[in-house]
């Protein structure tokens, strides 16, 4: 059943088949969305919904599309649903996230390789034991660009969750004992910084057999504030953004290749 009011397009994100390309850059942030576009050949705004902002364009004459997702794991769901049923098929999750081991300075990039499931969207794809893991070749497109660009970046877990200040004021949630416990388990296992969306992608691309990866910009580090150590906060996603669009460079160029090849 389709319940948008416009026939072709999907409810939430009013996009259909035609108006976005196989490969698409998820912000969460809708106002990011015009900026990303900037680095397409002549961007066009496709639908503005709710929280979901998608512009269309040209890299390499590919057709390219970011459409933003909105914050946490339900909404970046549908939208990842809804351009999959639209006819894109690989993913780079751009934003921001905060992070967890000392060595990691406001300012780095990290790259998931996977994502701990502290949240509830990814439970209803998948049982719990199933990971949240990256495609591999939209990883390594990821660390590729960022090694090319020279940016400082890191490849490992991250944390999800769908509660922002039961990970920034644990103490004042009923729930504290396990949250608090649970924070320390993560970081004695070397998860590298905490979001709220690559669970809940990762798990939900798994079950659509479509390809995605996430690029994070670390805003700051509440370990590293903890401890007592210099903390810089770090808004300007901009790198992350190259690095994504440069990623999509390489992945249409490899699947070029394959196609041509293959």
């Amino acid at each position: 059943m389709n319940y948008s009011e416009h026939a072709g397009k999907q409810y939430h994100i009013q996009v259909g088949e035609g108006d976005v390309g196989k490969y698409v850059i998820l912000p969460g942030d809708p106002k990011r969305c015009a900026k990303i576009a900037q680095y397409f050949e002549q961007p066009k705004l496709m639908a503005d919904s709710r929280e979901y902002v998608t512009y269309t364009g040209f890299l390499d004459g590919v057709i390219v599309s970011v459409t933003s997702t909105g914050i946490g794991g339900p909404s970046a769901a549908i939208a990842l649903e809804e351009l999959a049923m639209s006819g894109a098929d690989t993913f780079i999750r751009v934003g921001t996230c905060g992070g967890m081991q000392e060595h990691i300075m406001g300012g780095d990039v990290v790259i998931a390789s996977g994502a701990i499931r502290m949240e509830g969207t990814s439970r209803e794809y998948a049982p719990i034991e199933f990971p949240a893991v990256a495609d591999i070749k939209v990883a390594d497109a990821l660390i590729a660009a960022a090694k090319k660009l020279g940016q400082r970046f890191h490849v490992g877990v991250v944390q999800c969750k769908d509660s922002f200040y039961g990970q920034h004021s644990p103490e004042t949630k009923p729930v504290s004992y396990e949250l608090l416990h649970k924070w320390e388990a993560w970081k004695r296992l070397g998860c590298l910084a905490s979001e709220m969306e690559s669970a809940a992608l990762f798990v939900a691309a798994s079950s659509l057999h479509v390809r995605i990866g996430s690029c994070f910009l670390v805003m700051a580090n509440q370990e590293r504030e903890k401890a007592g150590l210099p903390n810089p906060v770090v808004h300007d996603t901009d790198m992350a953004v190259r690095i994504s669009i440069e990623a999509l460079q390489k992945l249409i160029q490899e699947d070029s290749k394959e196609e041509r090849y293959g």
